[in-house]
């Protein structure tokens, strides 16, 4: 059985979500951009050339991390812990560890990459590091927690998701500071703060653990499971349409609204402030809510469609106040979508024995979306000299993911409290 966990779990936990989302989404959201825009553009008739590399850059990157999460999260669920030194935990420490230490040398890389090919191959190793880290913390919600603390946890992943990237973005526009400095400290907070979350939050050893067991299971068999499958569907293409929504917005200040890069850059913070408002107001209500409800589907569909309002928002009329209220609905539908749709995912998981691997699945289904995003999104643009196709398409698919969540029948979660 599982027992309530006190705020010093909550805030560690919380703490480290916060970091993971800085390192992948302030480059993804302005470092990336700016390096890429730099490198490629070298005159303003080539602006659309560097979105495609900039968007071919972060789904290769996506690609890549949809094979290390599960796959991180599998090898955890095996692992032996009685082979470790008593520091380094169960099955889940060693492997946050590695995730968090890979990411800062390879944001480190990222920032002297002077090529975009350089560029692409540490980004590509930044991903694979945050996926592995992720699987890894992910899986101590299903590990520790009772179903009437999922929500909340989830809540603190989504909600510091939008602070992430607030706090990057603002800390290094405020602070005036360069694309290779920007880099810098953000390894810096990675290797600190991860590796002081991974160690401290608990990570009991367990007796008698079948890791031999786990290697004879078949890797395929939760996918089979219907519900699980068309939840993971569902949180894939929502999270492609947040990502058409909201990972090109730089390049849509620039060459869309015709803005300064100062001014663009300001702007960016401003969109981010207010979505990331949304999202954390969003993200708490709703994961009390359904913690205290248990009903979970319906408010996962319902944020999906509140999603697709942002891009319908901006398609309609292109001018920055605008964007502003589509960032504002996004981050409403987001904020609720992310974090009750995780703790759906909780409610979902098949096979207990399977929970890292199949909790990697489900972040994979949301990281790969974010970065799916950027290559439509790219073709898209490229396709219309324009913005307009983005926005729409982000609508729609925002729609689609939150009817395809509506086929997965929910289940009455078991109760996991001690008696």
């Amino acid at each position: 059985m599982r027992t309530r966990v006190g705020r010093g779990w909550m805030t560690l936990f919380t703490l480290a979500w916060l970091i993971i989302w800085m390192v992948q989404l302030t480059p993804l959201q302005l470092l990336l951009p700016l390096q890429l825009d730099d490198q490629v553009s070298s005159d303003g008739d080539r602006w659309v050339h560097g979105v495609v590399v900039s968007g071919l850059i972060l789904g290769v990157g996506g690609l890549v991390g949809v094979v290390a999460g599960p796959l991180a999260g599998a090898l955890s669920d095996r692992t032996d812990s009685r082979r470790f030194p008593t520091w380094l935990g169960g099955r889940r420490r060693v492997w946050s560890l590695a995730g968090v230490w890979l990411t800062t040398i390879c944001l480190v890389l990222t920032g002297f990459a002077h090529r975009p090919v350089f560029v692409g191959a540490a980004w590509i190793g930044v991903s694979v590091g945050v996926a592995i880290a992720s699987a890894a913390f992910t899986a101590l919600i299903a590990d520790q927690l009772p179903a009437d603390q999922r929500g909340a946890a989830s809540a603190a992943v989504g909600s510091s998701q939008a602070a992430g990237i607030v706090v990057g973005v603002g800390l290094i526009v405020t602070l005036g500071l360069s694309v290779l400095v920007g880099y810098l400290v953000l390894a810096i907070l990675i290797a600190v703060v991860g590796t002081g979350a991974a160690c401290l939050l608990p990570d009991p050893k367990r007796p008698g653990e079948t890791h031999k067991a786990a290697s004879e299971r078949d890797a395929l068999r939760s996918l089979r499971d219907r519900d699980f499958s068309w939840m993971l569907t569902g949180r894939l293409v929502a999270n492609i349409g947040n990502a058409l929504g909201t990972s090109l917005f730089l390049f849509f200040l620039l060459y869309g609204l015709h803005q300064e890069k100062s001014t663009a850059e300001d702007n960016l913070l401003v969109l981010v402030v207010v979505y990331t408002v949304f999202v954390v107001i969003s993200s708490i209500v709703s994961g009390i809510y359904s913690d205290r409800t248990g009903h979970r589907r319906a408010l996962t569909v319902a944020a999906a469609m509140v999603q697709a309002l942002s891009g319908v928002a901006i398609c309609a009329h292109q001018t920055f106040t605008m964007t502003i209220v589509g960032a504002a609905l996004m981050g409403v539908g987001y904020g609720a979508f992310s974090t009750v749709g995780l703790a759906f995912a909780t409610d979902l998981l098949p096979h207990e024995e399977d929970h890292g691997r199949d909790l990697g699945v489900v972040n994979v289904a949301a990281a790969l979306g974010q970065l799916i995003g950027p290559i439509l999104g790219a073709g898209l643009v490229a396709a219309v000299g324009g913005f307009s196709l983005l926005f729409a398409m982000a609508a729609v698919l925002s729609v689609v993911g939150g009817l395809l969540t509506l086929r997965a029948r929910e289940h009455t979660a078991p109760t996991l409290t001690a008696p």
